[in-house]
């Protein structure tokens, strides 16, 4: 079988006045990006797949510029849309994150439903693997909430923000079959 890895953006300036999905990587994200091309895994991959937003786009320009490797960027594979209430303080951003989570059939606040958002995560991220042979080892550089969705239908589990990464830079692999098997089990991640 062959595999993939789904790596989240690790940290990013936050800019109150600049749209989300515009954010790029601090300068310990980059650090912590270039970090991730160390992994035991990385010298295996063969492509990097990722969202359009700056911060995925910026984890994975760190693979491309270490090992040359092609770049496909898929709009689709951006975070759960939150565009209808922008930039939110922590506080209160947690709480809305939780309702987003808790009520997967609900726009919460106007976000997009976890639902919606999970199958077009999980339809582009098949998508983007036909692109591909299939014992091609691909890195998809994303973002934590679509990360935790893609986990939860590989896992065949329920909508839970329980299986939510702890902070930014954190990674899974998954074998590609699991995209349509759901037979993945005790999926975890891993931090940089």
């Amino acid at each position: 079988m062959s595999w993939c890895i789904y790596l989240t953006h690790p940290e990013v300036t936050i800019d109150p006045s600049v749209p989300v999905p515009d954010w790029g990587l601090s300068a310990v994200g980059h650090e912590r990006a270039k970090a991730a091309t160390e992994l035991p895994f990385s010298h295996e991959l063969g492509a990097v797949v990722s969202s359009a937003e700056t911060k995925a786009l910026e984890t994975a320009q760190a693979f491309v510029e270490r090992f040359g490797m092609s770049h496909e960027i898929y709009e689709d594979l951006h975070e759960n849309d939150r565009s209808a209430t922008g930039f939110l303080p922590q506080e209160e951003f947690e709480q809305t994150a939780n309702m987003f989570f808790a009520n997967p059939d609900v726009s919460v606040r106007g976000w997009e439903r976890a639902r919606d958002a999970q199958e077009r995560i999980v339809r582009t991220t098949r998508q983007a693997l036909t692109g591909y042979k299939a014992d091609l080892p691909v890195l998809f550089a994303g973002h934590g909430a679509a990360g935790t969705l893609l986990m939860c239908h590989l896992m065949g589990v329920a909508i839970s923000r329980e299986l939510d990464q702890e902070r930014g830079g954190c990674w899974y692999r998954f074998q590609k079959d699991w995209l349509t098997t759901k037979a993945g089990r005790g999926l975890r991640w891993t931090e940089v």
